[in-house]
């Protein structure tokens, strides 16, 4: 069967390559009973991968059942999946048939497996190897004859390193791994995708669907979308519903996107359910950049010291293309009016030679100037020198300084910057 016919059918939007690869993989692996193990972030359609080889298998006419892992207690997990026997445990009024039982001759479709306690890992080990349980609180042993398709969001071969996962389980479930891409790995499928939505919405609510300009579809392509496919149709969903207008512009989509936006400078990332505040994010991006750059400067500045101590014929060079330097030299806008004003004069740096061709170092006569080390002050010259790069664009200034257009706003405010 063509992959448009099997996205036809199931609803698949997009024609990514790595979701065309895990579609062929999906379509090629159906017709067999190998188990197969797919990964992904949370929200990319994990599950509907599970359907496809389901209903494309031998097994299509027997039973399916999604069970998500982490959404069961540990202390009932072995009863659900394996079933019990009356009296086994406390509120086991009756013997009761677990999914591996109901579902014999059919798949069953574990999603977010990693979360399984070590117990039932060993329990469903043997399923896979001999298609044999027990259940709880019995010691006869049923057969089932159960395909299962295993499902994460987490690295399983990680948690196998920290003893969280078994080992032999992971290679035992991973014979065929499949990995769905995450929304931001298929850009060109963000607009399609919300377009059907869109248009989805609008059938449901009785209106006509909403567009996006240019700029709201490059905002859209451009954001993380760390909840993927489920977070975009959220989205779609909300301003379907909340927006007077139906062609929806940059700032209105603003006020539906949180300020996540993506970032090129390294970040401290942080800790798992928690969101670092985005004025502290940006202030601290803006700082990366300015540290890099001074870096930068001190690195050159190592080399050309060492190899004037190296060659002190260099010094008197260095000193004239200095001099040159310090005439063309315009002060940034935030150094003092005595600074600019002063008829500054660099002082010669004397480098003394013993004879014998080797230089002792000594420097007779310096004089420093101090440079500013206000955290504002480089702040404010980065954000001049972007307006100026971009010729007054807040919209591509705020892009090269990484930071939101909105946070520049109120960054031009703050330090009373006219444009």
């Amino acid at each position: 069967m063509e992959l448009q016919a099997i996205k036809n059918r199931f609803g698949i939007i997009g024609n990514a390559t790595e979701l065309n690869y895990a579609l062929g993989v999906a379509v090629q692996v159906a017709n067999t009973d190998l188990t197969v193990l797919i990964s992904g972030e949370s929200g990319v359609g994990k599950e509907a991968f599970s359907q496809i080889i389901h209903s494309l298998s031998a097994r299509k006419h027997n039973p399916f059942i999604a069970v998500n892992c982490g959404a069961i207690p540990e202390g009932t997990i072995d009863s659900e999946l394996f079933g019990h026997e009356k009296g086994s445990f406390t509120g086991a009024v009756d013997s009761r048939k677990g999914y591996f039982e109901t579902v014999n001759g059919g798949t069953i479709f574990l999603d977010e497996i990693g979360e399984l306690p070590l117990g039932t890992q060993a329990r469903l080990l043997r399923v896979l190897e001999a298609g044999e349980f027990i259940r709880v609180g019995s010691s006869k042993v049923q057969k089932t004859d159960v395909r299962v398709i295993a499902a994460s969001n987490k690295d399983l071969l990680q948690l196998t390193e920290r003893g969280k996962f078994r080992e032999d389980l992971y290679y035992r479930l991973s014979t065929v791994p499949i990995r769905v891409p995450s929304l931001r790995d298929r850009k060109d499928d963000i607009p399609l995708l919300f377009r059907k939505f869109a248009v989805d919405f609008a059938e449901r609510y009785k209106t006509s669907p909403v567009q996006l300009d240019e700029d709201a579809k490059n905002l859209l392509i451009q954001y993380s979308w760390p909840g993927n496919v489920r977070e975009l149709k959220n989205i779609a969903e909300q301003i379907s519903v909340l927006s007077q207008d139906k062609l929806i512009s940059y700032q209105q989509l603003r006020r539906f996107i949180p300020e996540n936006t993506q970032n090129r400078l390294p970040m401290v990332m942080p800790s798992a359910g928690h969101q670092a505040p985005n004025d502290f994010s940006n202030e601290r991006e803006i700082l990366y950049k300015l540290f890099f750059d001074m870096k930068k400067d001190v690195t050159e500045l190592k080399k050309m010291f060492l190899e004037i101590l190296k060659n002190p014929s260099l010094a008197a060079d260095t000193q004239e293309a200095f001099a040159r330097e310090m005439k063309e030299f315009k002060a940034p806008e935030h150094f003092s009016g005595n600074l600019v004003n002063s008829s500054f004069q660099p002082q010669p740096v004397v480098i003394h030679n013993n004879g014998n061709g080797n230089s002792n170092n000594e420097i007779y006569h310096h004089e420093e100037v101090e440079e500013s080390l206000s955290i504002m002050d480089k702040e404010k010259e980065l954000i001049v020198k972007a307006l100026k790069k971009h010729k007054g664009k807040r919209k591509d200034a705020s892009s090269d300084l990484g930071i939101s257009e909105r946070t520049l706003y109120r960054k031009l405010k703050e330090y009373d910057i006219t444009e």
